[in-house]
């Protein structure tokens, strides 16, 4: 089994930040260096048990997206391999798991988009009979295919809290109303390309979400991680039925199993055994390889 990686430990650049799986390194004032870490996160809850070879698919999806998708929006990449600006003894913590991105300032609004009816848009119908102010058909179940696809965006919360399902509106206040409407109309393309693409391989999208960031002179630009199974609903088109909610490529076996633990859900977690940390590794895997493939 691999190595995971669960905190990256880099002297020679200044560290940035670190998210529930990020390590973010300042790389000159114009440059950042971000590596995936294996870490794991479920119900808000950094995980002491990291799921290994987990960032190295996040990155290859993230590269093989953004190339993919270029000819939509530009992107964060700068084609600087991440090897060269640590010191020698480091380059194992960054090897196929980091990439060296242009600095953006980021736009504080989770793009989504959503073709499917499922997690909180699906709770959001019940309660509402739409989505973020979209006003939906009647009669629609868990995991119906949309009419067409929709842009539900979320305020971003503080760490460690949930992100809030926003309407179009807030986004306007927020940023304006051309960008808003860039932001949604670029998000919806992005999905709806990704998803045809991914039908052909067997993956159904069900919704995804996008970060998008401004440079110098104001231009939208494409960021952090792009159609990962972190950032994604990867359903398997086999498995696919409308009344449920599908089996999906990501933490699900991790959250099934914390959901049979006597456990509040705050910090810390139960420790995860083998079995489940190994399912977990492996649905990351195929997702990438049908993808890629």
């Amino acid at each position: 089994m691999l190595t995971a990686l669960h905190q990256t430990s880099i002297k020679s650049l200044p560290l940035v930040a670190r998210g529930k799986v990020r390590d973010m390194y300042a790389v000159g004032d114009d440059k950042l260096l971000i590596v995936a870490t294996d870490r794991i996160s479920a119900f808000d809850v950094i995980l002491d048990d990291p799921i290994p070879g987990k960032g190295r698919v996040l990155t290859e999806l993230t590269e093989f997206w953004l190339k993919k998708l270029a000819h939509i929006i530009p992107n964060h990449s700068t084609g600087i391999a991440p090897e060269d600006v640590v010191a020698p003894e480091e380059r194992e913590q960054v090897e196929g798991r980091a990439v060296v991105v242009k600095r953006l300032k980021p736009i504080l609004v989770e793009a989504v988009a959503r073709g499917y009816l499922i997690g909180s848009g699906w709770n959001d119908y019940r309660r509402t009979g739409g989505v973020c102010g979209i006003k939906l058909p009647e009669g629609l179940q868990q995991a119906s295919r949309l009419p067409q696809p929709i842009f539900t965006p979320a305020a971003k919360a503080e760490f460690g809290s949930h992100d809030e399902n926003v309407d179009f509106d807030y986004v306007v206040e927020q940023v304006g109303r051309q960008l808003a409407e860039e932001i949604r109309d670029t998000s919806l393309r992005l999905y709806t390309e990704a998803a045809e693409y991914a039908a052909t391989k067997g993956i159904i999208i069900a919704d995804t979400k996008f970060e998008f960031g401004l440079d110098e002179n104001g231009e939208l630009y494409l960021m952090d991680e792009v159609l990962t199974p972190d950032s994604s609903r990867f359903w398997p088109a086999s498995e696919y039925a409308v009344g449920i909610s599908p089996p999906s490529f990501d933490k699900q076996f991790v959250r099934d199993w914390l959901e049979t633990q006597p456990w509040d859900k705050t910090p810390p977690a139960p420790r995860l055994p083998a079995e489940v940390l190994e399912k977990t590794a492996a649905k990351y895997r195929e997702a990438a390889m049908r993808l890629t493939a």
